[in-house]
């Protein structure tokens, strides 16, 4: 049986079970799965995978029962076998590429050093543009997995959920303490005074504790 008479969503699984899982947006899309919903549904050809080269087109041929064509020119390349670098003398620590590696594999912290955890790179390019010292290049991969792309792909993909998970987390957190601000602005008048003077009572206790201790005498030694 084709696999292409399947309903568009096991065709999508299918199709994205071919694709490298780089999640690079090189095909238009903002990552890999839904460039495989598209081309399922036949919204986008089959061969705008750049990272995927010769083998993803020629399965991905295979699978649709197409003809194989050439990688679509617009997509450009992208070499195989490369990850990020980062040339730590030079990070500034701004953070920027944390939020762009669409699988997590930048370590760091704002205002401190970052670092690749090259085995999971996957060389989607993304944390260059964001750099403001162009402190990150690509460099060639270590260790190659060419023997073992599946089961890489499989764990960027995976990779990619959970920094999707994250990222929704996070801006939640970002909402709900918006809200709490905005309900803390919203405070009535009453409110606010007692604030005020609890505040003051506080300051007040604090300079009075301090009277009560003399100062150290300083003796010559």
């Amino acid at each position: 049986m084709r696999l292409d008479s399947e309903p568009s969503a096991g065709l999508a699984e299918c199709i994205d079970d071919r694709l490298p899982q780089t999640q690079c947006r090189r095909c238009g899309y903002p990552a890999c799965r839904p460039y495989a919903d598209a081309v399922a549904r036949g919204e986008a050809e089959f061969n705008r995978c750049a990272p995927g080269g010769e083998r993803t087109l020629r399965a991905l041929a295979r699978l649709l029962g197409r003809t194989p064509r050439p990688r679509a020119p617009e997509v450009g390349r992208a070499p195989p076998g490369r990850v990020a670098l980062i040339d730590e003398s030079a990070c500034i620590g701004c953070a920027l590429c944390l939020q762009a590696c669409p699988v997590d594999a930048i370590l760091g912290a704002p205002r401190h050093l970052h670092t690749v955890l090259r085995h999971e790179c996957t060389g989607c390019e993304l944390c260059l543009p964001p750099c403001p010292v162009d402190c990150i290049v690509l460099v060639p991969e270590r260790h190659p997995r060419a023997h073992d792309e599946r089961r890489a792909a499989h764990r960027a993909r995976e990779r990619y959920r959970r920094h999707c998970e994250r990222l929704a987390r996070e801006q939640a957190e970002r909402t709900a303490r918006r809200v709490e601000r905005a309900g803390a602005a919203s405070t009535s008048p009453a409110d606010k005074q007692a604030v005020i003077r609890a505040a003051v009572e506080r300051v007040r206790a604090r300079r009075a504790a301090r009277a009560a201790v003399p100062p150290r005498e300083h003796r010559d030694p």
